[in-house]
């Protein structure tokens, strides 16, 4: 029992002993309510069941990729040159290299001199960075996802294409080129180089809008030509339009032409219009981008294909 007195308050013992146990009670009541109330740790426990390697990584090319190539090389009708010493790029390449026939047991993919300086670079009067700014533009205009499927009219040696195989799918990048010297570059320097075998891109050698080539029927959500049309004769450009027409999906596919459309232009504007429509194609404007690293802007017209 407390009491009041003049020196203070005053506690016996028994008191002072049941308000003790009386607080340590009710702080374990308080400590279990946490604990039980408190979610679960969601530390990530490390399982030894599960691979440090997600399947998606591939670091250097497998013995299928490089079979693929060369396969593709054969199909095209191209030619891997002899493996020759490596003179005039780099002094321990002519000091460090394998004779005879101990060459052919080293290097999978035998590469000209002229590729391995990247002399393909300079093929397209601009710089090989322009390839680049392509890509960013049709591919944020068009919102691609990695399941999209394009279609690039004479993709040289993969100055733009390059990018898109590398963003999109395997098997969803395909092109026509009918110039054997840059499909040579694409397929046995670009290719290799920049580790993207595994992606297996359809590049078919083809000329005169030949779409046979790339063998099933697709349908396509972007399909672009970058200058391709300025070296073809309108003839043939109209043949290109009707078979590319049947390949773009409706409504939402686009159809991409670089520089100008001459082909069209020349016939007067209603014609050229009457003939769009007549293919089922729609002319939706002119637009342009502009270089990230060089003073240069590249002008596209833009079409899509009517839903009938």
């Amino acid at each position: 029992m407390a009491q009041l007195s003049s020196k203070g308050l005053v506690v016996s013992v028994p008191t002072l002993v049941l308000t003790v146990a009386a607080a340590a009670i009710s702080f374990l009541l308080l400590l279990l309510k946490f604990v039980v109330s408190s979610p679960e740790c969601s530390c990530a426990i490390p399982d030894s069941s599960v691979s440090v390697v997600t399947g998606e990584e591939h670091f250097s090319p497998s013995m299928e990729d490089i079979h693929w190539l060369k396969q593709q090389i054969e199909i095209n009708g191209l030619h891997l040159p002899v493996n020759e010493k490596r003179k005039g790029i780099n002094p321990r390449t002519r000091i460090a290299h394998y004779e005879g026939e101990e060459a052919k047991n080293h290097t999978a993919l035998p590469c000209p001199n002229e590729l391995l300086v990247e002399t393909h670079h300079s093929y397209y009067g601009e710089p090989w960075a322009g390839g680049r700014d392509v890509f960013q533009y049709l591919a944020q205009t068009m919102n691609l996802s990695r399941d999209s499927r394009v279609l690039e009219i004479g993709c040289g040696t993969l100055r733009v294409g390059l990018h898109f195989i590398r963003y999109l799918n395997p098997g969803h990048y395909h092109c026509l080129e009918k110039d054997e010297l840059s499909l040579r570059a694409a397929f046995s320097y670009e290719l290799p180089s920049q580790g993207l075998l595994f992606k297996q891109p359809l590049i078919a050698r083809s000329d005169n809008m030949n779409f046979s080539r790339l063998g099933f029927h697709p349908i396509y959500d972007l399909i672009y030509a970058s200058a391709a049309f300025l070296h073809i004769p309108d003839k043939l450009v109209w043949i290109g339009m009707e078979r590319l027409s049947g390949r773009l999906k409706p409504g939402d596919g686009r159809l991409f032409i670089s520089h100008n459309v001459k082909f069209c232009t020349r016939l007067g504007s209603d014609q050229c219009t009457k003939r769009l429509n007549d293919l089922g194609l729609e002319y939706l404007g002119k637009h342009t981008h502009d270089s990230l690293l060089f003073n240069h802007y590249e002008t596209w017209f833009m079409f899509r294909r009517l839903k009938r």
